[in-house]
């Protein structure tokens, strides 16, 4: 399972990387709106900072719009994946631009049908936004669930990418479901470590440590 980002925080991107932990990255124009700086500048050094893709997404809502946007986009780096939304515009976008060999991330996938268009349109990925689904009284993860078993069905080619990620149950839910990719943020990745029994044996070894050097030193 891939691990991608969901930021557009260079501090929080390079330091997941010193970990070793994640394989892209994952933008979008809030994101990139609270970093308050020149956001193509930005882009394009997350591009140079993330060895593995990297999500931008257009601002334009029409399809010649997005296509444009799009052409802009790829010149920011080798890596850039489209981010278009999966609406009528953005799946006629999608075609055009997989059929020129641009990797595309349909977003705001919050059914199985439209995921189901976003890979006959040719999508590198679709993402199911959990989190905003399981806000409003539905449950994320069986979208998730059934958009692998489509998948699955027909062997489309298209990586289930789960955003919208809140909690590392998400995270465990789409690992144990078979996911591509997750998107975390930053905070949520830092929680994926912890568990309060691994703090308490290692703060019992600690202790156990200190009486050996104590000894040692006596």
């Amino acid at each position: 399972m891939k691990f991608f980002l969901d930021s557009a925080n260079l501090k929080e991107i390079h330091k997941a990387k010193e970990h070793g932990l994640i394989d892209g990255v994952t933008t979008n124009p809030t994101l990139l709106a609270r970093e308050n700086s020149d956001w193509k500048t930005l882009a394009a050094d997350i591009c140079k900072e993330t060895k593995g893709p990297v999500s931008l997404e257009v601002f334009s809502e029409n399809y010649q719009g997005m296509l444009e946007e799009a052409r802009n986009l790829i010149q920011l780096g080798p890596n850039v994946v489209i981010k278009c939304p999966c609406t009528a515009n953005g799946l006629r976008a999608c075609k055009a631009l997989s059929d020129q060999d641009i990797a595309v991330n349909m977003t705001l996938v919050f059914s199985p049908l439209q995921a189901l268009l976003a890979a006959k349109a040719g999508a590198a990925y679709v993402s199911p936004f959990v989190g905003r689904l399981d806000a409003v009284g539905h449950s994320g993860m069986e979208l998730v669930e059934q958009i692998i078993q489509i998948y699955s069905n027909y062997e489309f080619s298209t990586q289930v990418l789960v955003a919208s990620i809140r909690t590392p149950t998400h995270v465990l839910e789409s690992a144990l479901l078979g996911a591509d990719v997750a998107t975390i943020p930053f905070s949520v990745l830092l929680d994926l470590l912890k568990h309060p029994l691994t703090d308490k044996g290692l703060a019992a070894f600690r202790s156990d440590a200190d009486k050996l050097v104590e000894k040692t030193n006596h």
